[in-house]
């Protein structure tokens, strides 16, 4: 057989290594990367969950906000919870919050909305993350880029990140 008889296009490729996947290396934190594929119409985490088969719950979508303080936090909450506003507004040391513009998350993050990671922003961002994700073995979390998920030991990120686990989702 030669390499122009090989069918190049059925290998499966691997995963892209993102900045996120990076941190974890230099952290010594077992990871492990999934891709699935991109639906640009629905970048969902629910979304992500379907494609991975994973249960919402257990896949945690990143969410941007300013709090009246002038803060910009990282909140990351399971796919399909809301985010208890006031409740991360009292954790963060504010009256009110709000969800930050989507227009403003690649200048605030350096991540794009459905590729958004708690782990490698543009500058170092305080981490909220909703206790409960303490409760399964593995999550799943953007990798920092769309498609792409990173299934990593909640404690582990809780470390490397310095998050606060609190009740934030509803």
């Amino acid at each position: 057989m030669t390499a122009s008889d090989f069918d190049f296009a059925s290998m499966a490729k691997p995963p892209p290594k993102t900045n996120a996947a990076r941190i974890l290396d230099q952290s010594g934190i077992p990871y492990d990367l999934r891709t699935y594929p991109l639906d640009e119409s629905d970048l969902s985490a629910v979304k992500a969950a379907a494609e991975l088969g994973i249960p919402t719950e257990q896949v945690y979508k990143t969410l941007v906000a300013q709090v009246d303080t002038g803060e910009i936090v990282l909140a990351c909450i399971p796919a399909d919870a809301e985010l208890d506003f006031k409740s991360l507004a009292n954790l963060a040391g504010g009256k009110r919050v709000e969800l930050a513009p989507l227009a403003d998350l690649q200048k605030l993050t350096g991540y794009v909305r459905g590729g958004c990671s708690p782990l490698g922003t543009k500058r170092p961002l305080r981490l909220f993350i909703d206790e409960y994700c303490e409760v399964h073995d593995t999550i799943s979390i953007s990798a920092g880029l769309r498609g792409v998920q990173i299934l990593i030991n909640p404690t582990e990120l809780i470390r490397v990140t310095e998050a606060m686990p609190a009740a934030i989702a509803r």
